[in-house]
């Protein structure tokens, strides 16, 4: 297989993971707390509040990255985790106070590769 099927936008895959923890009482805060620095931790950002995304190089990262948010999780809480190819994330359309914004840009670890 030629490197270039290695940085196909097909394999490479954006992780966003969607929640909605309680947080009523001051153990649930800490719990929501602790959920969102261990997504940090683990290389994501935050894309808006309780939505966190990841970029990764394809299936085996992202099968990975699914085994440690489930270890992870919150003891209660609705938690989402949507996965999209590279090529679908290009064509996600971003708007902020009513104006669209330029695409995100990959990460610069892809020129690594």
């Amino acid at each position: 297989m030629s490197d270039g099927a290695h940085l196909s936008g097909y394999r490479l895959m954006w992780i966003f993971v969607m929640f909605d923890l309680p947080v009523g009482t001051k153990q649930q805060s800490r719990e929501a707390t602790k959920f969102r620095e261990f997504l940090l931790d683990q290389g994501f950002e935050m894309s808006q509040f309780s939505v966190y995304a990841r970029f990764c190089n394809g299936r085996e990262s992202y099968d990975s990255h699914i085994k440690r948010i489930e270890r992870n999780l919150p003891e209660k809480g609705e938690i989402h985790v949507l996965t999209f190819t590279d090529k679908q994330y290009e064509n996600i359309v971003r708007f902020s106070s009513q104006r669209r914004k330029r695409p995100r840009k990959n990460p610069d670890q892809l020129a690594l590769f």
